[in-house]
């Protein structure tokens, strides 16, 4: 199994995701907050794709 970095655009898509996630378990945000476990898990989702998948 050969593992990639993923691109730089995919890391910061990953990251953002998953900072909105971080930030709406600490500050009730109506609509993110409801979802915040799952903005984390999606945005390490991402990560793990594509360091899987090459070219992502």
């Amino acid at each position: 199994m050969k593992l990639s970095a993923p691109k730089n655009v995919t890391w910061w898509i990953a990251v953002v995701i998953g900072l909105l996630g971080f930030i709406g378990s600490l500050v009730t945000i109506p609509v993110i907050s409801g979802l915040s476990f799952w903005l984390v898990f999606i945005g390490f989702a991402i990560l793990a794709v594509a360091t899987f998948v090459e070219g992502l």
